[in-house]
């Protein structure tokens, strides 16, 4: 009788422990978790690892981004992981981000696979080679930073106490942007990550009026690359094109989804802080800007901005195969300052 109590106790204490925890993981904002499971990283380096992701809060290089490829980034590559790091590594990236930002994320990652199995020659194309950086300690109460990025990624948080008070830059990339054949397994005719990206900025400038167009486009040829790539700010202009009050309801609905698609790369407390800072600037603000072709193939640019943020976005580039504008760039930054910092 006494083993049974026992048993049932055990099975009690066990299943409370079991809902306290997973309570927790439900109710606990984006900034918890993400310290969380940094600490839980940071716990398991040996010194040689430590060495290569830990710096200081302050460090320069915390303001340091790219997402070409490069044969030398800060922080600790996942190939120099064991199998459980990784792990915690990918456990990090899904609470920092939302399902659908981390479904982004891992398919860049493996397009790597893809572009090592066509181009044969040339950079090192790994789905494990990106980059983890802490800065300060992920502790709860304290102020620290991560950056994962690698080839086609740049990610970028800065947590304080319970909440995430940068998230920006993001950047996503994918070459090709469309695969126009079937290569090997996992990559069909037709895949494209960045698929909303680029199909609401057709929507959109393909049905404006011809007066609308005049507004909105503020070049013919398209720029080969964002503005600021790799710099600590977006440029701190006035915004360009057709503003959000001389655009008709399905048009303003077209843009909403447009915005909604890189916000929704985020967790749903991230997410709506961005949302609720563009409606305290106003919609009346924001801009949309159209540079280069209106469909596939030619090369094309576009760029949202309102108070709050900055959306640019550019397909000019051809793919790993030769076809012409099919490899994107595209990128969410705060026009407040990125990396939690004032923007000069």
């Amino acid at each position: 009788m006494r083993k049974s109590l026992l048993a049932v106790a055990t099975v009690a204490v066990t299943l409370a422990c079991v809902t306290s925890a997973y309570t927790y993981f439900r109710l606990a904002g984006t900034g918890q978790k993400m310290t969380s499971a940094a600490g839980a990283l940071v716990d398991s380096l040996d010194d040689e690892q430590r060495q290569a992701m830990l710096y200081p809060y302050d460090a320069e290089q915390r303001l340091g981004w790219h997402f070409i490829p490069k044969d030398q980034r800060k922080g600790l590559m996942m190939r120099n992981m064991s199998e459980a790091q990784q792990k915690q590594t990918r456990e990090l990236l899904q609470v920092a981000l939302s399902q659908i930002g981390y479904d982004k994320t891992d398919k860049i990652m493996e397009n790597e696979s893809l572009l090592k199995f066509v181009q044969k020659s040339g950079p090192i194309r790994d789905p494990l080679r990106y980059y983890v950086t802490i800065f300060g300690e992920p502790k709860e109460g304290q102020r620290w930073g991560l950056s994962f990025e690698g080839h086609h990624l740049s990610l970028n948080f800065v947590v304080d106490g319970d909440e995430v008070v940068s998230s920006t830059p993001q950047f996503f990339a994918t070459n090709p942007a469309e695969l126009k054949e079937s290569y090997k397994e996992g990559f069909p005719k037709g895949m494209a990550i960045l698929k909303a990206e680029e199909e609401l900025g057709f929507d959109l400038v393909n049905n404006l009026s011809a007066e609308q167009r005049k507004e909105a486009i503020i070049a013919e040829k398209s720029p080969s690359e964002i503005r600021n790539a790799g710099e600590p700010h977006p440029p701190q202009v006035a915004p360009e094109g057709i503003a959000w009050g001389s655009l008709n309801a399905d048009q303003q609905e077209t843009l909403k989804k447009l915005i909604d698609t890189y916000i929704t790369a985020m967790p749903q407390d991230v997410a709506g802080k961005r949302y609720a800072d563009l409606k305290k600037a106003g919609w009346d603000g924001i801009h949309f800007a159209w540079a280069g072709g209106f469909k596939d193939g030619i090369p094309h640019y576009y760029r949202v901005q309102g108070d709050s943020f900055l959306i640019e976005f550019v397909n000019s580039q051809p793919d790993v195969a030769g076809n012409p504008a099919n490899h994107i760039h595209c990128v969410w930054r705060d026009m407040r300052g990125d990396f939690a910092l004032e923007a000069k």
